[in-house]
């Protein structure tokens, strides 16, 4: 006969231990803290934003192994060893602005600004699959969050201006980086 499965005491503290932009964190966390919750009180992390708080507008986006995925609706506890990436680790090399975020600067990609974390990790990941989206694939990229603010036009230019900054940085090589604003 097969014992139950171990059950995680609300009150009792957990160890988990993360890579979140790079930087390891050792954590100690109740069963029930919110991956959202962990980022932006127990490591600072601020920049993940926490709307809904239901999963429904993308606002706590963060990428997961690579992936996107909503920081409200995940347990701390079950992301131990997992490699995070916030909007705080978007950057590149020599705080030079990835390009998503040049994106957003130069096609005016927000407004309020508080949706925008959330679009900048879905629009990297979403590049990373398809590297050069057409204006149908950049909206249904983004279709899963949420603005109140712009009406999705500018965040949509901003994909595929995202897309242009990326061919033209990959055919340039890292060394000419130092050049791009």
């Amino acid at each position: 006969m097969t014992s139950p499965p171990e059950i995680l005491a609300p009150d009792a503290l957990h160890h988990v231990s993360l890579t979140v932009n790079g930087a390891a964190y050792d954590l100690d966390v109740p069963a029930r803290r919110l991956l959202s919750d962990a980022l932006r009180h127990d490591l600072g992390l601020t920049g993940t934003h926490v709307g809904c708080e239901h999963g429904v507008c993308g606002a706590c986006t963060i990428l997961v192994d690579g992936r996107p995925m909503r920081s409200c609706l995940l347990l701390t506890v079950s992301m131990d060893g997992a490699s995070l990436t916030t909007v705080e680790g978007l950057a590149e090399e020599g705080d030079h602005l990835a390009p998503v975020q040049q994106a957003f600067k130069d096609c005016h990609g927000l407004q309020c600004g508080f949706c925008t974390p959330g679009f900048l990790t879905t629009i990297t990941a979403g590049l990373e699959d398809n590297p050069d989206p057409t204006r149908d694939e950049a909206r249904e990229m983004i279709a899963g969050n949420l603005c109140r603010c712009t009406g999705y036009q500018n965040i949509v230019s901003s994909v595929l201006r995202a897309a242009e900054i990326r061919k033209a940085r990959d055919a340039q090589g890292p060394a000419s980086r130092e050049d791009q604003p």
